[in-house]
């Protein structure tokens, strides 16, 4: 060792011969058999004790306090107790940093990676992070771990299956490492583990349901929509402590912990995912009861935020599951991030338009609006556009993004509706038939229960070929339909009291005047004197030619 580390002051001579050029850094490489974190660590001893290669398992333990020990020997020793009742750390709680877990309490080069199950209680099981020849930092099974393993071996609980499975399935036919006895365990033990599960669960819904005796009680549809997958869950835990407790091959349990993980993963997210939807039912039922109609679109648009959210996690937690580093993966994305942030423009731009919408609430479901030349019933609200009925009943999608920055005019928000014709009476009506017509109006107004009072009624000017007559006021209706009922019966008493007041509505036409023009002044100029010899002839013409005009 010493010379190792004189050699390692010297300066390594330079390509020409010289000493003057420092030496270029050795780039660290990986190690061979993924010892480099805790979990790869785990990983790779219980493959190879798959493998039944115990050659390669024991190098995953540290044997340089063991003197004249038979490596192979000592990792068949330490399968045979994490069979018997030890077990290791899924993948998730495993750490898959090369400095391990510094947070779990323990010296900085150790974690712990499992415990064993003894008559005197839990022993744990340490990884310890060492150098290896090459000067590379690589976690193995601790030496002090290692020295444990044989009064383990006396102390250890014996393996249930083991002492109920005869010797052929036990030791003489394997699959995938397992002995077929240990997988028609796992196949027992899941069967057995779901009906007792079904059990307490269907007695725990009833002692509920019976509690509460109401036959619409939304926790009992929640519980029942959740039953299911309630059950799945539970029993994917019951079935690992239970394989546990009853001695199933190391192998066999990390086989099946990728599964129950993946298994336990979807069934949480379908619990959440039925929770949100009942949550998301109740407060709609409970904003339409109370009137807030307005929140019915926000919350529409949570509630698939949330989903979102919930698959992606569920996407990532069994991706970790099955034994693929997302973490890395999230962090390359980094480094094209500016390049995705791009691509996305447009995708994040409707989803900033989806919360200007669900914030602002310029419109929500069912609401009739217009959104520059289109008009029309929206259906729904989507997290990156939005759905719309037109008049013709076709359907158009439009981008969240584009709607927000479009003027958005909203039919249904209306509190009122504007009534405002614009009488055209005809010129023969007098003043007096005109004020006693307004006064008539005013007085209709004013009668009407559902207009808004007091309206307005003011002869606004002279048309070119009528009087003209203006109408304001506000109707009380709850659509369109009850406007245009009462805008039709209002219309109708108009024409009414037009007629009872003596005059009419002006037609749109023209009235032509025709007229002579004056005679001409019979002084003359003296340069027209030659022609008055001809005044017969000259009189005739003015005349000819203003019926020529006429």
């Amino acid at each position: 060792m010493a010379a190792n580390l004189a050699f390692a002051q010297v300066p390594a001579p330079s390509g020409n011969g010289n000493g003057d050029s420092a030496p270029k850094a050795q780039e660290k490489t990986p190690d061979p058999l993924g010892r480099d974190t805790p979990a790869g660590l785990v990983s790779g001893f219980i493959s190879a004790a798959a493998e039944q290669n115990y050659e390669k398992a024991a190098q995953y333990l540290d044997l340089s306090k063991e003197k004249g020990v038979w490596g192979p020997s000592v990792a068949q020793q330490l399968q045979r107790i994490l069979d018997q009742g030890g077990y290791v750390f899924s993948r998730l709680r495993m750490s898959t940093e090369q400095a391990g877990d510094v947070d779990d309490g323990l010296p900085p080069d150790q974690d712990k990676f499992g415990a064993v199950r003894t008559t005197s209680g839990l022993v744990d099981l340490i990884a310890q992070r060492v150098e290896d020849k090459d000067g590379n930092k690589i976690w193995l099974v601790s030496a002090r771990t290692v020295a444990d393993l044989p009064s383990l071996s006396r102390t250890v609980i014996s393996s249930m299956v083991d002492r109920l499975l005869p010797y052929s399935l036990r030791d003489d036919y394997r699959f995938a490492g397992v002995p077929v006895g240990h997988w028609l365990a796992v196949l027992t033990l899941a069967v057995v583990s779901f009906l007792l599960v079904w059990a307490i669960i269907s007695s725990l819904l009833w002692v509920v349901f019976r509690l509460r005796n109401r036959q619409d009680s939304r926790l009992r549809k929640v519980l029942s929509a959740s039953a299911f997958p309630i059950r799945l869950f539970f029993t994917v835990w019951m079935l690992r402590v239970t394989m546990v407790l009853a001695g199933v091959s190391i192998v066999a349990r990390q086989h099946m912990s990728s599964v129950t993980e993946i298994i336990g993963w979807i069934a949480l997210s379908w619990i959440i995912w039925r929770v949100v939807d009942a949550l998301g039912e109740f407060a709609i039922a409970r904003m339409t009861l109370r009137g807030r109609l307005s929140m019915l679109s926000a919350v529409t648009f949570i509630r698939r935020v949330v989903k979102f959210a919930l698959v992606a996690f569920a996407v990532i937690a069994g991706l970790n599951a099955l034994g693929y580093n997302v973490t890395a993966g999230l962090a390359a994305l980094g480094i094209g991030g500016i390049a995705i942030a791009l691509g996305a423009q447009k995708t994040i731009e409707h989803l900033v338009g989806s919360l200007t919408l669900v914030t602002d609430q310029p419109m929500r479901v069912g609401d009739f609006c217009k959104f520059g030349d289109t008009m029309g019933t929206i259906e729904d609200i989507g997290m990156r556009s939005t759905r719309i009925r037109t008049l013709d009943r076709t359907l158009i999608t439009v981008p969240n993004g584009n709607l927000a920055a479009l003027p958005i005019e909203n039919f249904s928000r209306r509190d009122k509706f504007w009534y405002h014709p614009i009488l055209d009476l005809r010129y023969e009506t007098t003043p007096e038939q005109l004020r006693s017509l307004m006064d008539s109006i005013r007085e209709l107004l004013i009668d009407h229960p559902k207009v808004d009072s007091p309206g307005r009624v003011r002869m606004i000017g002279f048309g070119p070929n009528s009087l003209k007559v203006e109408i304001f006021a506000y109707v009380h209706a709850v659509d369109g339909d009850d406007f245009l009922e009462v805008q039709e019966e209002l219309s109708l008493r108009l024409m009414e009291l037009i007629e009872a007041a003596g005059t009419g509505f002006a037609l749109n036409s023209q009235t032509l005047y025709i007229a002579r023009d004056r005679a001409l002044s019979m002084t003359r100029s003296p340069q027209l004197a030659p022609h008055e010899q001809d005044g017969g002839e000259a009189e005739g013409r003015p005349q000819q030619a203003a019926n020529a005009r006429t």
